[in-house]
């Protein structure tokens, strides 16, 4: 495995890292749990050092492949974002975000929802059935 976790991020249970590969969780970054993160993500800062920085990653989120979360935002309980997308926005909870920079496509019709148990992806039958897709802008 080859990721880097600042000691002083917190991690929630539950999490998984799925391949562990090139995965960065910095120093005041938080991942909630229940947490699905693929392989080159990154829970970046906004470069102010001695400042709370980092991401605050809800519960039950899934971050696909080569995300980066960048600054200090709030990514809600049960978001999934897409692979290679870029947050540097809060995003609310059961969102689902995609693109550079992140855009909101749609929302989880279920508040229980925790994309990262059934790690659907985007173009799934199952995930269809699961978000409201906003259609504005798209």
């Amino acid at each position: 495995m080859n990721f880097f976790t600042d000691p002083n991020a917190t991690l929630g249970s539950g999490i998984m890292l799925d391949h562990g590969t090139g995965i960065v969780i910095g120093e005041t970054a938080h991942l909630g749990h229940n947490c699905s993160v693929l392989h080159h993500v990154t829970l970046g800062g906004s470069g102010r050092a001695g400042f709370d920085r980092h991401p605050k990653v809800g519960n039950g989120v899934l971050l696909g492949a080569g995300a980066s979360v960048l600054g200090n935002i709030l990514v809600g309980d049960g978001c999934q974002v897409g692979a290679g997308t870029l947050v540097i926005e809060d995003l609310p909870p059961r969102s689902v975000a995609v693109g550079v920079p992140a855009k909101i496509i749609g929302r989880f019709v279920d508040v229980t929802a925790q994309p990262s148990i059934g790690m659907n992806q985007l173009g799934s039958k199952e995930a269809e059935e699961d978000i409201i897709f906003a259609m504005d802008g798209i």
